[in-house]
């Protein structure tokens, strides 16, 4: 999957997931997204929605917060214009079928939140975009995943999908993390692009889903831990975490390297000096016949391999060796 200039499946694409923790304050969010490019973040990610049309009205309490922590489609034009000047990919994940439309306009990426991986309409109308789309998983089992699988699978090509392991618990407890998730999402949809979606304390979790091989990364992220009562900043990674998450994620995908077994160059003058030969175990005179009492292997590599002792047992000297001394071919007679 290819996001803006980076190719994830190159580099893992870390995402600030700014949400709500502007709680409508125009400025912060200008703050906000400055600190994220600041920390080394990729991107910012905020939420749109329409408050009416993503809670009930008689949930009043709700409705209310999240009235006062709107912001105006013309203050997103603006968030995604300051995005694109500090380097970050912006997008926003949309609640509503209006605030997906409108998002298209200004966003070259949509993300579908755990609460609506089930809105099919949503689903659809973002799907019908045509942009790369990432869908949490928090709330949702194998089952439900092979159904937007087979959903996205029937309608286009895969390389625009991401599925991100989530918990959706704030803060996510240690003990269901889960992070072996990913090993078995990867296994189960290997032509999709699996992320982790951070709702634990603290950056560890981050860094071990890159070690399990996680491609996208999305942490919370505020000023202050304790900026309000609001929950999500409890949780949210501050400008200095954020900083060290970066640093760390960039350095647990560098350690990754790729899905093969090799000598690494770093190792290649190492080779031969700790590599063992056949070599003389006593002083050997012209002419014995050698057998298994009359070789030990010594560094080093190079003489005769480990393994390859039928080549020297039962032939004869063709000098004296001392002991110690590697065995060559061209030391042994018929």
């Amino acid at each position: 999957m290819k996001i803006g200039n980076i190719d994830v499946d190159k580099q893992v694409f870390i995402v600030a997931e700014i949400g709500n923790n502007h709680e409508g304050d125009f400025s912060l969010a200008q703050e906000l997204v400055g600190r994220a490019a600041e920390a080394g973040a990729d991107a910012v990610k905020f939420q749109t929605f329409i408050p009416e049309h993503y809670v009930s009205n008689a949930d009043t309490g709700r409705l209310e917060r999240l009235r006062k922590f709107q912001l105006s489609f013309d203050q997103f034009e603006g968030l995604a214009k300051l995005s694109k000047q500090e380097g970050l990919v912006f997008f926003s994940t949309p609640f509503d079928l209006e605030s997906a439309r409108f998002l298209n306009n200004i966003q070259p990426i949509f993300k579908i939140s755990s609460g609506d991986n089930n809105f099919f309409p949503l689903i659809d109308l973002v799907f019908g975009f045509g942009k790369p789309t990432i869908i949490s998983t928090g709330l949702a089992d194998m089952p439900l995943l092979v159904t937007l699988y087979e959903f996205w699978k029937e309608r286009s090509e895969l390389d625009n999908l991401a599925f991100l392991h989530c918990i959706s618990s704030y803060p996510t407890p240690t003990d269901q993390v889960n992070l072996f998730a990913i090993h078995e999402m990867k296994r189960q949809f290997p032509d999709v692009t699996i992320g982790y979606s951070d709702h634990t304390l603290g950056t560890r979790a981050s860094t071990l889903a890159v070690a399990s091989g996680a491609q996208i990364i999305e942490k919370h992220f505020t000023l202050d831990k304790n900026y309000s009562e609001f929950h999500d900043h409890k949780l949210s990674a501050d400008p200095e975490e954020m900083k060290i998450l970066v640093e760390s994620v960039r350095e647990a995908s560098v350690m990754m390297g790729k899905e093969e077994k090799s000598i690494q160059q770093c190792e290649e003058n190492s080779v031969m000096a700790m590599r063992r030969s056949i070599a003389a175990s006593r002083d050997l005179d012209h002419g014995v016949v050698l057998t298994e009492t009359d070789i030990t292997w010594t560094r080093p590599g190079t003489g005769i391999p480990p393994g390859e002792e039928k080549r020297v047992l039962g032939r004869r000297t063709a000098r004296s060796i001392e002991q110690g001394e590697l065995i060559q071919m061209e030391d042994l007679s018929r």
